[in-house]
């Protein structure tokens, strides 16, 4: 049986972006499954040594084996939604268009800050695959639902600066304390070093040196960072070196453009899907997670207590 809701038009607020936002938390695991898949040998019993350490080697297994420790439980799990919501959409013949994809897309981009780092270090193909599986998700739990296009036409008229998409930037950047050393960290990269290890070793911040100096999507917009970091993004081409920047608490950095997404305006049909599922989806007594359809689709994993 359908539910019909009537929803009220509300006050203006901040766009939630559910179908990108609340799946940050898995996406960076989901890389690590790749390099966890990568680092695996053909040969199980492989005691290739990676490291040593006074002569102690470090062994390949080794490796591998804390690599899994640490991620492989939440990295599979990730895995496993994904084709449990691929199973989902077949049953229930639902589609996903590259369009609602490039909507979520934009729409985070436009509502991340530079201090969440949650979606640093995703390419956009695993971006993609995260975002694809959270709108199956959320098309599923909001098929039975519906929401009076009143409803949508309010929501999109009280919220339409929040699909005014701004130009952004995915930039990195390596934080130095002095010219001089940035000049150094230039003339490296300059002479072909990457600038994802030069961030590793040289950089002062951590949280984005740990990520090769990934600060993420930004815009003119962010607030997060230093305004004249955010300026300098606006006026770099794709890939091109900053000079060392003065940043306004004395210390420096040496920014890099990966590339340029151009901004955007979305209209009331390009988003309506999109507002239903928001709105549907606010109806709802709790919130749901694709490990709630596992049983549906006899999905099983090894840390099942009948597996070894």
């Amino acid at each position: 049986m359908r539910q019909n809701v009537q929803t009220e038009p509300r006050k203006s607020k901040r766009l939630k972006t559910k179908p990108a936002l609340l799946v940050m938390g898995i996406l960076l695991l989901g890389n690590l499954l790749w390099f966890i898949a990568w680092l695996i040998p053909n040969d199980t019993g492989n005691t290739e040594t990676v490291a040593e350490v006074e002569g102690e080697a470090i062994r390949h297994e080794e490796w591998v084996a804390e690599m899994e420790s640490r991620v492989g439980r939440e990295s599979l799990e990730a895995l496993v939604n994904e084709k449990v919501m691929e199973a989902a959409a077949e049953k229930h013949a639902i589609e996903v268009t590259d369009e609602e994809i490039e909507l979520e897309l934009a729409l985070y981009r436009s509502a991340t800050e530079a201090t969440d780092q949650t979606f640093l270090g995703l390419n956009e193909e695993q971006m993609t695959k995260k975002i694809r599986a959270r709108i199956i998700l959320e098309k599923v739990l909001a098929k039975d639902v519906v929401v009076e296009d009143s409803a949508l036409e309010a929501y999109y008229e009280q919220n339409k600066t929040l699909y005014e998409i701004p130009t952004s930037y995915d930039v990195k950047a390596i934080f130095v304390p002095s010219q001089e050393e940035g000049d150094s960290v230039r003339q490296e990269l300059e002479n072909g070093s990457s600038f994802e290890g030069l961030a590793r070793e040289r950089s002062t911040d951590a949280s984005t040196a740990s990520l090769g100096g990934s600060l993420g999507f930004i815009s003119a917009n962010t607030t997060a960072l230093d305004p004249n970091l955010v300026r300098a993004a606006g006026e770099l081409e794709p890939m091109e070196l900053s000079q060392p920047l003065p940043l306004t608490d004395g210390s420096f950095a040496i920014v890099q453009v990966q590339s340029v997404s151009p901004g955007n305006s979305f209209t009331f049909e390009q988003v309506k899907n999109h507002i239903q599922r928001e709105l549907a989806l606010e109806q709802l007594p709790q919130s749901v997670t694709p490990r709630a359809f596992w049983e549906e689709f006899d999905a099983s994993w090894v840390y099942d207590g009948n597996r070894n």
